[in-house]
């Protein structure tokens, strides 16, 4: 690129043709790898409760779904295992979540994922700005939450509970 840009990744092709398919509007933000959900608020220009967590969880073989979950919570099992009804839920390892998207972990995306797997978003994350990730490390899209929400017709509900940690996931 003449820019001096790197070349895009397999991942951030799949999650930009993805976004623009959705026709939302959205702004890419590019940094390095971060180690914590500070460092990636402080790199995204966002406070840490509007990154988007992309979390994959398994309802059952060859069964999964996506739930986006605000940077500063985590997901609230007993809340989720209701709202879909189910009794048991699981997240599959990092191999399994990469088979299954695409992506690796910590670059999990719903855009351009090899399954168009269905999504639930906690209700925080449609009230805001929020950043997620765009396939690659150090690769982001800031979008409208009501947006994101919409695109993704994701199910919305309250599905987490304050974060203990502060680490970022998928």
């Amino acid at each position: 690129m003449s820019d001096g840009a790197p070349a895009p990744t397999e991942g951030e092709r799949r999650a930009l043709s993805g976004l623009e398919t959705s026709g939302i509007p959205f702004q890419v933000t590019r940094h390095g790898r971060v180690g914590s959900l500070a460092e990636a608020a402080e790199a995204r220009g966002i406070d840490p409760a509007g990154i988007v967590k992309t979390i994959v969880v398994r309802r059952g073989d060859d069964d999964f779904l996506f739930v986006l979950v605000p940077g500063d919570r985590t997901i609230s099992w007993p809340k989720l295992r209701a709202l879909l009804g189910v009794s048991r839920l699981s997240m599959p390892d990092a191999a399994t979540a990469k088979d299954v998207t695409g992506y690796e972990r910590g670059t999990i995306t719903p855009f351009g994922s090899l399954v168009a797997w269905p999504v639930v978003a906690d209700t925080r994350i449609r009230s805001r700005s929020v950043s997620i990730g765009g396939g690659a490390h150090g690769f982001a899209a800031t979008i409208d939450g009501a947006d994101l929400v919409h695109a993704l017709d994701a199910t919305v509900s309250d599905v987490t509970e304050p974060e203990v940690s502060g680490s970022v996931s998928d």
